[in-house]
């Protein structure tokens, strides 16, 4: 199954939630990395490491396919 077919195949409501997650974790450490204020250090590294986490969850989640089905798109990508 190529990486285009599995983004595009179904993905199971844990995984869209995990999604969801990460990239709201991603949101957060953007928002402290970008602040206007001057922050402490270790917050303004908390932010590195909730926008890097944040987004590979998203994206791992993201990569996650049903079970079922699985068959047909490798179908479409010919015998890879």
């Amino acid at each position: 199954m190529s990486l285009i077919n599995r983004i595009k195949a179904p993905t199971p409501k844990f995984f869209r939630r995990l999604r969801n997650m990460g990239f709201a974790l991603a949101a957060v450490g953007g928002a402290l990395l970008t602040a206007p204020v001057a922050l402490p250090a270790a917050i303004v590294t908390i932010g590195g490491y909730l926008t890097v986490a944040g987004s590979v969850i998203g994206a791992v989640s993201q990569a996650t396919v049903k079970g079922e089905g699985i068959d047909e798109y490798d179908e479409e990508a010919g015998s890879e």
